[in-house]
């Protein structure tokens, strides 16, 4: 290669801004060598920097005419049909120069040429490469953490060996506009089943319903200590289900754990706690201060799994238990969930049909015509059992009732959705800023295409520098999340953790950054490759009308995703607030709530005395049955005394209270009277709701009998209606009774110090049970904690809505660029010709403006839509509002506005003869 040759080759690179450092240094030493040769690349570089303010020579007009012959031949051969059959025309002196002097994009070392000038522009333009890096790791970060809440959620209940053969029976019932699913069967169903149908191999029943002494929670301690200790994760269970479940046992033998009366199997975590280092097989422990019932462990399980429905650290033994006379055997009674571990092959959807027909007709109806229940006729065509399987109990049980902690499968759907719009959001940002940049990368395509580059090495040229961009928003991407991800846990309630040493999950990321780059770079690659030469080097640009629809429509879906989730985060934050504030029908503020009770044994009606007492209570009640959850709950079927065989029954709650109870929650009688303990007669009296009173068709209930299965009892009041049970549900019908439920002493306190009253609480606590710390909490936080799942979603929504709208804001901060840069000349003949500054700003702002309310327009309905059906979940629910669109609305302008006004001032601003010295 001769030194002229070798002269334009340096040039040429440095031109495309790939010459290295010893590169520069030979040409410079070369041209001072050759002043004739330095004149005509100086003109070369003068015409190419628009930074140079020079005046230009009109040999500087005469090089640049020259280029463009050059590029209308090589377009012209390249173009012409008749040429393709023609021999291949031979390049002048002039072109070979040039060609020659981007041979080296076609030498192996071109790769590393991609990175070079890859890494050189993302220097080059920091501020872009700080958009475009930012927005795919917030979304990087934001689908990761998505992505580990779901995998959290997929993974629940697949440890079980047989999982696939393991189910539980479900049962769904529509009447009289009711529609509910339950788990609840009686206690000789499990073995009803097995007996009947050989295709079960085995059953085993669960009891976790805290109405049941034993279950749910209880003070528990070893024998041989004083001190009691409060320990949630009590449920009864067969012998027969640890051999379903195939639990791994730590210590005993899983085969006879649990077949013994007064039996119980602990988690090892719990075994630890209790008798730390010590096979703990053998020992006795009391579960409340009952020493009539010493429990002996007969085996130590290894913690479940924190996925699985079945949270529990203490399984009790259902050997030899009997609740009541007949409780085993009677079909009248349903508290147990029944699991069956069917044979190989078994057609699960038949057996369930069989199982259904069978059941019903042959012993629920039967019973039922027994006891002369006029609900018989009815029950095959309103009661439908099926199976399901144990690994959709998580997911699929949200419209279940079955008192467990489980997720659902339409979060699932929708956080996917949202992971998804998220990282799309975050692709159009990077489409955008790419072809918003574009006028800074037109002559190095240009020049390129001239001196012979395929089109082919230009997008493998813009690819690479997208996949670098991608691993670099991945590796901080990566860094948000794991940083963001004890707020996460905090947000979705989880304990999730960064899988950093599964082995799939680093190969994961890769191939991930690798697909996101490309999806994210493949349109820039072929638009900025698309240039043609003529038009670039005349200072145009290939913008098109279909190119300016499609960056428009990216923009709004980006906001119409963000108006979405804006709307939905306001619908579910104001009926949060409805709930919260609603008319429940009863005083929940200032009751504390003092829990464990029930090892005070005979000492706790003292107890309540001695808070009397106390001048800042107000009153004080014994009972279990409160209306917030986690309290017990026992469902009855009342008639009319004299009517069970001629009336079908009605469905509803009996609870056990005291006499101060309706006073303690400042429930409103609306007929008849309160307990009266003083009279002996009202030990066989109820107190009804209004809702029972209807359902029971009792115009004037005070003095009328009523009955559940029992003796007769008397109305003596009706207490006004109030919510007991979730705002989602309405309300069911109740009776009270005076009787024996002292797990709970609820305070009514007056308002003032409350901190003083409870330590007064306190100190009197410790003169019954110095043994045991007292446990209370504020009624109003327990209601409210109803609602944690709503709150909850009600967080995320804002998170993602907020992480949705940084994102698309940096999206209309790209195409601001983008539109000010190619309306640069429009703006300073605008200016030449008078325009104001607020002028140009305005006629920039107004496209965006106009973009944006196309997006509520879009968005407005399938908010409406999204919230309505949510919405229905809610018996108690606010009307979705105008105003809450509107809000959205405004809220999306505004940011849009202060989005682009950045841009558009700056271009308002912007010297004309900086836009118009190419003309």
């Amino acid at each position: 290669m001769n030194t002229e040759d070798h002269v334009w080759n340096l040039a040429t690179k440095k031109l495309a801004n790939e010459a290295s450092e010893e590169e520069l240094s030979e040409l410079n030493a070369l041209l001072q060598e050759n002043p004739a040769l330095n004149n005509t690349v100086k003109l070369m570089f003068d015409w190419w920097d628009n930074d140079e303010k020079q005046k230009v020579e009109n040999n500087s007009h005469f090089l640049f005419k020259k280029i463009q012959e050059h590029i209308k031949t090589a377009e012209v051969r390249s173009n012409a049909p008749e040429q393709q059959d023609k021999p291949p025309v031979k390049p002048n002196k002039a072109d070979k120069k040039i060609i020659q002097g981007f041979n080296f994009l076609n030498k192996p070392t071109m790769i590393k040429n991609y990175l070079k000038i890859a890494l050189r522009q993302l220097r080059k333009q920091k501020m872009y490469a700080a958009i475009k890096i930012g927005g795919f790791a917030l979304s990087i970060a934001a689908c990761l953490l998505i992505g580990l809440y779901i995998r959290n959620e997929l993974k629940f209940d697949k440890s079980y060996p047989d999982g696939n053969r393991i189910y539980r029976v479900v049962g769904a019932y529509h009447a009289d506009g009711f529609d509910g699913k339950g788990v609840d069967w009686p206690a000789v169903m499990g073995r009803t089943v097995k007996a009947d149908f050989p295709e079960v191999e085995k059953f085993g029943r669960l009891m976790p319903n805290s109405l049941f002494s034993g279950a749910g929670s209880n003070e528990l301690r070893r024998a041989e200590n004083v001190e009691n200790t409060h320990e949630e994760g009590f449920a009864y269970a067969d012998q027969s289900l640890l051999d379903i479940l195939k639990l791994r046992m730590v210590y005993g033998d899983r085969a006879r754990a649990l077949a013994e009366p007064l039996t119980m199997v602990i988690s090892k975590s719990k075994a630890e706690k209790y008798f730390p280092g010590q096979n703990p097989v053998g020992k006795v422990m009391y579960l409340n201060n009952d020493k009539t019932k010493p429990y002996k462990i007969g085996g130590v399980m290894q913690d479940l799994s924190k996925t699985t429905h079945l949270n529990y650290d203490f399984l009790l033994t259902l050997t030899g238990v009997k609740f009541w006379d007949e409780e085993q055997t009677t079909w009248n009674a349903s508290n147990y969930s029944v699991y069956l571990l069917v044979k190989p092959g078994v057609n699960v959807a038949v057996l369930g049909k069989k199982i259904n027909d069978d059941i019903i007709n042959n012993y629920f109806i039967p019973s039922m015509l027994k006891n002369g229940d006029k609900n018989a006729a009815k029950i095959a065509d309103v009661l439908k059992m099926y199976l399901q399987n144990v690994k959709d109990i998580n997911l699929h049980s949200y419209d279940i009732h079955d008192g467990m902690q489980h997720g659902d499968i339409r979060f699932i759907w929708l956080f996917g959705a949202v992971a998804i719009f998220i990282l799309f959001i975050a692709c159009i940002n990077f489409i955008n800023l790419s072809t918003a940049k574009s006028a800074n990368r037109a002559k190095e395509v240009g020049l390129r295409k001239v001196v012979g580059s395929q089109r082919s090495g230009l997008i493998t040229q813009f690819l690479t520098e997208s996949l670098i961009y991608s691993f670099f928003s991945f590796v901080l991407g990566l860094i948000l999340a794991t940083v963001l991800l004890p707020y996460f846990n905090v947000l979705a309630s989880k304990t999730l953790t960064m899988p950093w040493l599964q082995w799939w999950f680093i190969p994961a990321i890769l191939i991930s950054a690798v697909l996101i780059g490309v999806i994210a770079g493949i349109y820039p690659a072929f638009y900025l490759s698309g240039f043609k030469p003529v038009e670039v080097l005349k200072g145009k640009l290939s913008i098109g009308s279909k190119s300016s629809m499609l960056r428009n429509g990216l923009v709004v879906f980006q906001f119409t995703t963000s108006i979405i989730l804006i709307i939905s985060t306001v619908v579910i934050y104001n009926q949060m607030q409805f709930i919260l504030n609603k008319k429940v029908g009863y005083e929940k503020d200032q009751v504390v709530m003092i829990q464990g009770t029930n090892t005070l044994n005979n000492e706790v009606k003292n107890f309540k005395n001695e808070l009397l007492k106390l001048s800042s209570v107000q009153s004080v009640s014994i009972s279990d049955f409160l209306p917030v959850s986690g309290t017990k709950r026992n469902g009855n079927e009342f008639h009319n005394a004299g009517k069970e065989k001629i009336e079908a029954g009605v469905g509803g709650q009996f609870w056990d209270v005291d006499a101060d109870y309706i006073k303690t929650f400042g429930m409103k009688i609306v007929a008849g009277r309160n307990f009266d303990p003083a009279l002996k007669t009202d030990s066989e009296a109820y107190v009804i709701n209004q809702t029972l009173a209807k359902k029971l068709n009792l115009k004037n209930p005070v003095g009328k009998r009523i009955t559940n299965y029992g003796k007769p009892m008397l109305i003596i009041g009706v207490v006004q209606d109030f919510n007991f049970e979730s705002l989602r549900d309405g309300i069911d019908p109740l009776a009270m009774h005076l009787g024996n439920s002292n797990s709970i002493v609820s305070v009514k306190i007056k308002t003032g110090d409350v901190k003083n009253t409870l330590a007064q609480i306190s100190s009197t606590w410790k003169n019954f049970a110095s043994n045991q710390p007292i446990r209370y909490t504020f009624m109003d936080e327990r209601f409210a904690g109803m609602y944690a799942d709503v709150q909850r979603m009600g967080r995320i929504f804002t998170t993602f809505a907020v992480l949705a709208i940084i994102i698309a804001c940096l999206g209309l901060f790209a195409l601001a660029a983008f539109m000010a840069e190619q309306r640069s000349k429009e703006i300073g003949i605008r200016k030449v010709l008078g325009a104001s500054i607020s002028n140009i700003t305005t006629l920039l702002s107004m496209n965006f403006i106009k973009l944006v309310f196309i997006a509520i327009v879009i968005a407005s309905p399938i908010s409406w839509w999204a919230m309505t059906k949510w919405l229905q979940d809610f018996t108690y629910r606010i009307a979705i509002s105008w105003w809450m669109f509107a809000l959205a609305g405004a809220v999306a302008v505004i940011i849009a506005l202060l989005t682009v006004s950045y841009q558009s001032i700056k271009a308002a601003l912007m010297n004309p003869v900086n836009s118009l010295k190419a003309e």
